[in-house]
C-alpha cells in the first residue's frame, strides 16, 4: 500500500489495511481480533437515506454529505483499477465492495486519533480498547501518544468505580461535524457552529486593491469564518465586508488597522444592511423552520435516537447561531442607523446623495440602504449614476455554504 504511486490517502491507506486484515482467514491474529470488535454498521451521515438527510436541507452536513458521497464514489472507482483489480488475491472484490469501503472508511472517521509528533509532522492512530471510548464534554482532552515509545495513554483525571464508563473528549465539536464523523449528535450542543464563507470575484471594481487589504488584515478575497454561540458576528466578518465596500475615495486614504473600527457611517450602514438581508435569506432557506422541528422534536415526529432526530439537531443548532448573528447585526444597524453607534471622532450629517442638502427628514435607497435622499424626486434624479453601485452593493456579497475539505477534517 505504501508504494503505490501517487501515494494513497492516511484514510485510504487505513481503510484499505483494515479491509485486508478482515478478509484474512488466518494469521494477523492480534489485527483481527481488534477488527472483529469494530461495530458492524455506523450511523454517521453518508448512511442517511435522503428523506432523513432532507431534515437538516440547507445545513453544512447536508451540503458536505452530498459531496462526500460523491467523492466516495469517485474515489472508490479509482481504487478499483489502481489496487484492488490488479491484487485480487490480496483484495478479493467481494470483500472489497463500496459498501466495504464506506465501512471502513467511517471506521477511521470514527475511531482514529490523531497526534502531533516533535517534527511536527501528524499520526493518525487505531489503538484497540483506547478506540471503544465514548465522548464527554464534561471531561478534559485525555489521551496522549508518546512517539518515542509508541505508547498511548488515558489519563482519568477522575475517580472512576468499578462498572463506571470511562470517557475521553474529542474536541469543541459542533453537531455537524459530531454526526458526520461519529454518528452521534449532543442536544443544546454549546459549541454549535456556522461556516460563513464570505468571497469576492476577482473582476468586482477595486479588487487588487481590496485584496492588499485583505491580506495585510490576515484575510483573503474568499475566506471561512465561523459564527458561534458565544461569538454569532465575528470582528473579522465586519473586517471583511468593510474592505468588500470600500469605495474609490475611501481606498485613496485607507489604512489597513482602520478596518478594525467604523471607517464612516455609510460604509458601516452598508455592511450591516447586507449582513442583516443575507442571514434573513439563508434562514428563510432551511428545509425546515427552527419553530417546527422544536415541534416535531417535542412530538417525537422523530423517533429519539434515529438518524432524522440527529439531522434535526444539527439543522437547530445551525439557525440558532444564524438567528443569533443576524440579532447582533440588527442590534449594530440600529445604532447606527440611528447615529448612536460609536463612530470614532466623526460627527456623521445626513445628506441627500443628489442635491447635497442637510437638513429635514430623508430616505434611504430602499435597495442597498447605503444613500439617501430627500425627496423622491432627488431619487429618480438620481437613480442613472446610482445604479450601478447600487446593484454591487446590493448582489456582490457572496455567502455560500461550506465545503473546505476533500473528505471529513482532521479528529
Amino acid at each position: 500500500l505504501r508504494s503505490v504511486q501517487p501515494p494513497l490517502t492516511v484514510e485510504d491507506t487505513l481503510a484499505t489495511y483494515i479491509l485486508f486484515v478482515r478478509s484474512r482467514k488466518s494469521g494477523y491474529n492480534g489485527l483481527r481480533s481488534h477488527v472483529t470488535a469494530f461495530p458492524t454498521s455506523y450511523s454517521s451521515s453518508i448512511f442517511f437515506t435522503e428523506n432523513e438527510l432532507e431534515v437538516c436541507a440547507r445545513t453544512s452536513l447536508y451540503t458536505i454529505t452530498k459531496q462526500l458521497k460523491r467523492q466516495i464514489e469517485e474515489d472508490y472507482a479509482g481504487l478499483v483499477p489502481r489496487i484492488f483489480g490488479q491484487y485480487q488475491d490480496l483484495f478479493p472484490l467481494d470483500e472489497f465492495t463500496i459498501e466495504d469501503y464506506k465501512w471502513a472508511l467511517s471506521t477511521v472517521w470514527s475511531r482514529g486519533m490523531d497526534f502531533v509528533l516533535p517534527d511536527g509532522n501528524s499520526i493518525r492512530l487505531l489503538a484497540p480498547f483506547a478506540d471503544m471510548l465514548n465522548h464527554s464534554s464534561e471531561v478534559k482532552q485525555c489521551h496522549v501518544y508518546d512517539a518515542s515509545s509508541g505508547n498511548l495513554s488515558v489519563l482519568a483525571r477522575k475517580d472512576y468505580k468499578a462498572g463506571d464508563q470511562v470517557f475521553i473528549n474529542y474536541g469543541p465539536l459542533p453537531n455537524d461535524r459530531l454526526l458526520r464523523l461519529y454518528g452521534f449528535v449532543l442536544s443544546s450542543n454549546p459549541n454549535d457552529s456556522y461556516d460563513l464563507v464570505l468571497s469576492t470575484h476577482p473582476t468586482a471594481p477595486f479588487w487588487e486593491q481590496k485584496q492588499k487589504l485583505w491580506i495585510s488584515a490576515g484575510l483573503d478575497s474568499t475566506c471561512t469564518i465561523s459564527l458561534t454561540l458565544t461569538d454569532p458576528l465575528p470582528k473579522n466578518v465586519l473586517r471583511y465586508l468593510r474592505i468588500q465596500r470600500l469605495d474609490e475615495s475611501d481606498l485613496s486614504v485607507m489604512q489597513v488597522d482602520a478596518t478594525d473600527g467604523i471607517i464612516n457611517e455609510s460604509n458601516e450602514v452598508e455592511v450591516l444592511q447586507v449582513l442583516v438581508d443575507s442571514f434573513c435569506g439563508l434562514l428563510e432557506n432551511f428545509g425546515t423552520q427552527l419553530e417546527v422541528l422544536e415541534e416535531q422534536l417535542a412530538a417525537s415526529v422523530h423517533p429519539p435516537g434515529g438518524n432524522a432526530w440527529a439531522a434535526a439537531h444539527v439543522s437547530l443548532g445551525e439557525q440558532r447561531v444564524l438567528r443569533l448573528a443576524r440579532k447582533r447585526a440588527e442590534d449594530l444597524l440600529a445604532a447606527a442607523a440611528s447615529g448612536r453607534g460609536r463612530m470614532g471622532n466623526l460627527s456623521p450629517v445626513a445628506r441627500c446623495a443628489n442635491c447635497d442638502k442637510v437638513s429635514g427628514p430623508f430616505m434611504l435607497c430602499g435597495r442597498c440602504k447605503a444613500v439617501t435622499y430627500c425627496t423622491r424626486t432627488c431619487q429618480v434624479a438620481h437613480y442613472k449614476e446610482h445604479k450601478v453601485v447600487c446593484r454591487r452593493v446590493s448582489l456582490s456579497i457572496h455567502l455560500c455554504r461550506p465545503y473546505t475539505l476533500k473528505r471529513a477534517p482532521p479528529l
